[in-house]
């Protein structure tokens, strides 16, 4: 269709509007209950922002403010369409989903992490993706296992 019959000032002004969905990761949605909450809030900022975006008259600006919300609202629908909520781990025998694992590295440092869902990982506070390489070498060992990562080895000193 031509750009004089739809309003807009340039083509380029259609085509800065027309974002690429948010990759989707091909591993299972798993999700604490904590992180469908959020996911679910997400989806709801998005929800809004959109509509706070449709309303503004001005069809160039409606398209350019509404790209990021439109998007954003396509993946949060996906992921809490496909999340899985896991139930908190029975035990803390060995390393599982949910549970919070502390390690010492060679080089002297000890680090926590609570194993989680992707969208809920954040490494600076305290949690990690069960997808990750760190996450993926834990699960299933336990306290006082070894594991290598890279040229350095990971002892496990507690489960929670």
């Amino acid at each position: 269709m031509s750009v004089a019959f739809t309003k807009e000032e340039s083509a380029e002004t259609a085509s800065e509007t027309l974002l690429p969905d948010r990759p989707i990761s091909p591993h299972p949605n798993l999700v604490t209950e904590a992180g469908l909450k959020a996911l679910e809030c997400q989806l709801q900022e998005a929800r809004q922002a959109y509509e706070v975006a449709s309303l503004i008259e001005d069809v160039n600006e409606r398209r350019r403010q509404s790209g990021n919300p439109l998007r954003d609202l396509r993946y949060f629908a996906a992921r809490v369409r496909t999340a899985q909520v896991m139930p908190e781990p029975s035990s803390t025998d060995k390393i599982a989903f949910g549970n919070t694992v502390t390690f010492s590295r060679d080089d002297g440092r000890v680090q926590t992490y609570r194993i989680v869902g992707e969208d809920e990982a954040d490494p600076a506070k305290g949690s990690i993706s069960f997808v990750s390489p760190v996450a993926r070498l834990l699960m299933g060992k336990a306290v006082g296992d070894v594991v290598e990562s890279g040229n350095q080895e990971l002892e496990i000193i507690d489960v929670t």
